[in-house]
């Protein structure tokens, strides 16, 4: 059975791949762990900030993969070590993907307060206009 879209329309030309990427955005990674923000920085930048608490840096990978940033957390599990008389924060993995659109670059990751910070830059919006001449 076709699926409708909203791109299958004369007038959205070439733009096969933004469905795709919409696609894939919408498909989500799971449980909503870590909690994270996207702020827009006052120079224009944006930033993404996971809530990591409990994660070191050997604990997490940021990559990008065909536009896409992937991190994935992992912290080893070491109960055996240790006897809780209450577990609230179990040990655990996650993995969180950002579709980024074209242009946009990864300019800067860091930790503070518990929070992963990876800012990116976008690219200055330039709106080209130029004639078409008519061939005779």
């Amino acid at each position: 059975m076709p699926r409708n879209s909203s791109f299958n329309s004369p007038f959205l030309l070439g733009f096969e791949r933004l469905e795709q990427m919409l696609d894939s955005a919408s498909r989500g990674t799971g449980d909503g762990f870590p909690p994270y923000n996207i702020e827009e920085l006052p120079d224009g930048r944006l930033r993404i900030s996971l809530a990591v608490a409990g994660f070191t840096q050997d604990d997490i990978d940021i990559q990008l993969e065909a536009r896409q940033l992937v991190i994935r957390g992992r912290q080893e599990d070491d109960s055996d070590d240790r006897t809780f008389l209450h577990r609230g924060i179990a040990a655990r993995q996650f993995m969180r993907k950002f579709v980024l659109a074209d242009g946009i670059e990864v300019a800067d990751a860091f930790m503070e307060n518990g929070l992963l910070n990876i800012d990116l830059t976008r690219p200055a919006e330039e709106t080209p206009t130029r004639s078409i001449p008519i061939r005779r």
